[in-house]
């Protein structure tokens, strides 16, 4: 996957205004090696850590709106620091990380860097952050509300009923049906059935 290196005077190029000193402060402290991909389909950030022969590694997405791209940067720093203080005594996403993630987004959240719709579900989910960046469904779909318009780009909820999508690995799928907390699609060129999540991001391509 391309990568291209972060300069580290350029990186307040992806952040909200009023955020890259405090971030700065934070990956200069611990000599973190940051890298900036194109874009990546099935991760928004990354973190590798600190061995006898690298720095820590942090990489997140390029293409992320501005409140996307410090959540996820933060997402991975507390793993940093999870890393620092248990080492690999706890799990990825464990109490330890959630609690070092609450307290790191509570840190911007009260100098009041994010606009009023994403502060109230990074509030909502401050107390058990979810084990992915941006995961809980109310944050991705405001912070998708702050992302450059895709033509014919849809959350899965927002296709019609039987209407025709194409996912990012180019499979074509038919939406059938509503459940409790998925959808029901059927693959266009196998017949098989998956369950999508509502806010998972596919490509319109037609209604039935």
């Amino acid at each position: 996957m391309p990568k291209k290196e972060a300069p580290i005077n350029h990186l307040q190029e992806f952040l909200p205004p009023g955020t890259y000193e405090a971030v700065l402060e934070w990956l200069q402290f611990y000599k973190v090696h940051l890298t900036i991909t194109k874009e990546r389909k099935s991760i928004l950030g990354d973190y590798r850590h600190q061995t006898h022969h690298a720095n820590h590694r942090i990489s997140v997405n390029g293409n992320l709106n501005k409140f996307s791209f410090l959540v996820t940067l933060l997402h991975e720093l507390a793993h940093l620091l999870t890393f620092e203080q248990f080492a690999n005594k706890t799990p990825p996403h464990g109490r330890e990380w959630k609690m070092i993630f609450g307290k790191l987004l509570e840190q911007f959240i009260q100098h009041k860097v994010f606009p009023p719709d994403i502060e109230r579900e990074l509030l909502l989910s401050l107390k058990n952050p979810a084990a992915t960046s941006c995961a809980e469904d109310g944050l991705i779909r405001v912070l998708r509300k702050y992302d450059d318009a895709k033509d014919d780009h849809r959350l899965v909820e927002e296709i019609a009923m039987n209407g025709i999508f194409r996912c990012n690995d180019g499979r074509i799928f038919k939406k059938v049906e509503k459940l409790r907390k998925r959808f029901k699609c059927v693959e266009v060129k196998t017949g098989r059935v998956y369950l999508f999540s509502p806010v998972y991001e596919v490509e319109l391509m037609s209604r039935e």
